[in-house]
């Protein structure tokens, strides 16, 4: 057992004037005493520990949202492999992932307080084997039935999990004035994954000419998750002072405008990563030619540039909400989605791949912008109601709001199952996507007017604050 000094600075408040936390660790690597508030700490020990755990976390992250979104590229290349499954079943194999994903993120959140972080990463990067091997399996044999894909494709969702206990380790490593900066780097590693995934599988899989080795969009994940598991094992480390904030949940739960929120970002990340899941698809059906470009003997699919804007313009939401406020970027961020939304469906009319292209890489990057901005938002949102209700225990306020970005992001994450729901009712019932894009739109100028109104518009219930 080792053990290290470092002391606070000295406090002029009366309440204490020097104080000392000892950092002792103890076998299966979980440390007592780790203080990120404490300067002297942070600079001397505690940024490195936290660094390493970051790094490691955030790969598993990405391994995580590549499984989570496999199914998204795979179901265009299965007619190649010898597979008739009909649009609607092929959509139920893109949502279902999204639909258990978004489920898993409740309990996920406090699987860290209960079994450490280094030990959860271990075990939820090791679920990822189940439906990478699985899959593997299943597209290799054109025999397979439906109902075997489809308990395959919900397996997926143990990735969609991951971001959840990602995020909610990281936060215990980090001092509040680097977590924003620490929880974005996670955030947009694993959203990197779909985009990832959907790059390489395509290439990987027909490398060899005239042949598709489908069976490898799962093999190929393999020995990376196993990299991901010894580095967690080896590197990571579990915190004790890491503790599960029932209370916060229950509260935050019971403040409505955590419902409000959610809502948004549904709207948000729901959209972002709904699309980026059925984007595949979209392509393949309106514009087969283009579904895949060959680039040697390899085909490339265009797909992947949807899901690699979106992560890309996150960061940016939030460094123009700490400029502007959250809310008025979010109101920004509707907007050109609306206009996304309703061009596409002129795009659609005109069948010109270059304008479907482009009207989507703008609805991306304002998914993603909307996402940062949206997110922003949840503290601010939080710290305002104190304010309007007189609450003083800025702790209890920073619990509350910490448990209402863990139960907003799952909720959000359903947004995943409804987009392509709403995209296979649209197709089942008119032949063609233009109606759903017609109800994207107007859910996207809704959702601007409910910010406009509950957050731009000064409210008692909010202490008269703009967020």
């Amino acid at each position: 057992m080792v053990s290290t000094e470092t002391s606070h600075p000295i406090d002029t408040s009366g309440i204490a004037t020097a104080s000392s936390t000892t950092l002792t660790r103890r076998p299966g690597r979980w440390i007592d005493g780790f203080d990120p508030e404490n300067t002297d700490f942070w600079e001397s020990e505690g940024r490195s520990i936290a660094r390493r755990n970051l790094g490691w976390s955030i790969f598993a992250e990405f391994l995580g949202f590549i499984v989570w979104q496999l199914w998204s590229i795979v179901v265009v290349m299965l007619p190649a492999a010898g597979f008739a499954f009909t649009s609607a079943e092929t959509f139920w194999l893109i949502s279902l992932p999204s639909l258990v994903g978004a489920t898993l993120r409740f309990p996920y959140t406090f699987m860290v307080p209960k079994f450490g972080g280094r030990n959860w990463t271990i075990v939820s990067a090791a679920l990822l084997l189940i439906p990478a091997i699985l899959l593997s399996f299943a597209v290799g044999n054109p025999e397979t039935p439906f109902w075997a894909m489809l308990a395959i494709a919900a397996l997926a969702g143990f990735g969609g999990g991951n971001f959840a206990s990602s995020m909610a380790n990281i936060t215990y490593f980090f001092p509040q004035k680097e977590k924003g900066w620490a929880l974005g780097l996670n955030a947009a590693g694993g959203n990197l994954g779909t985009s990832v995934a959907q790059f390489v599988v395509p290439i990987v899989v027909t490398a060899v000419a005239g042949v598709t080795l489908l069976p490898l969009a799962g093999w190929i994940w393999v020995p990376l998750i196993l990299i991901a598991i010894w580095g967690a094992w080896r590197y990571m480390d579990n915190l004790s002072s890491a503790k599960a904030d029932f209370a916060g949940s229950a509260a935050a739960l019971r403040e409505p405008h955590l419902w409000l929120l959610a809502l948004l970002y549904i709207g948000t990340f729901g959209s972002f990563i709904g699309f980026a899941s059925v984007f595949p698809k979209l392509i393949a059906d309106q514009f087969p030619e283009f579904s895949a470009i060959q680039i040697g003997a390899a085909g490339v699919s265009l797909a992947f540039l949807g899901a690699l804007v979106g992560s890309l313009f996150r960061p940016l939401g939030g460094r123009l909400s700490d400029r502007f406020g959250g809310a008025r970027v979010t109101i920004g961020a509707f907007a050109v989605m609306a206009a996304g939304a309703f061009g596409i469906i002129g795009v659609l009319a005109l069948n010109e791949f270059s304008l479907f292209l482009a009207c989507f890489l703008v609805l991306f990057a304002a998914t993603g912008i909307g996402n940062g901005a949206t997110y922003r938002m949840i503290p601010s949102v939080f710290l305002a109601r104190a304010a309007a209700t007189g609450m003083t225990d800025v702790g209890a306020t920073q619990r509350k709001a910490a448990a209402a970005l863990g139960l907003i992001s799952a909720i959000g994450a359903y947004g995943g199952f409804v987009i392509p729901q709403v995209l296979n009712a649209s197709q089942q019932a008119s032949g063609g996507y233009q109606p759903a894009f017609v109800g994207f739109g107007i859910a996207y100028l809704l959702l601007l007017t409910l910010t406009v109104v509950m957050y731009v518009v000064p409210r008692a219930s909010l202490a008269q604050r703009q967020v």
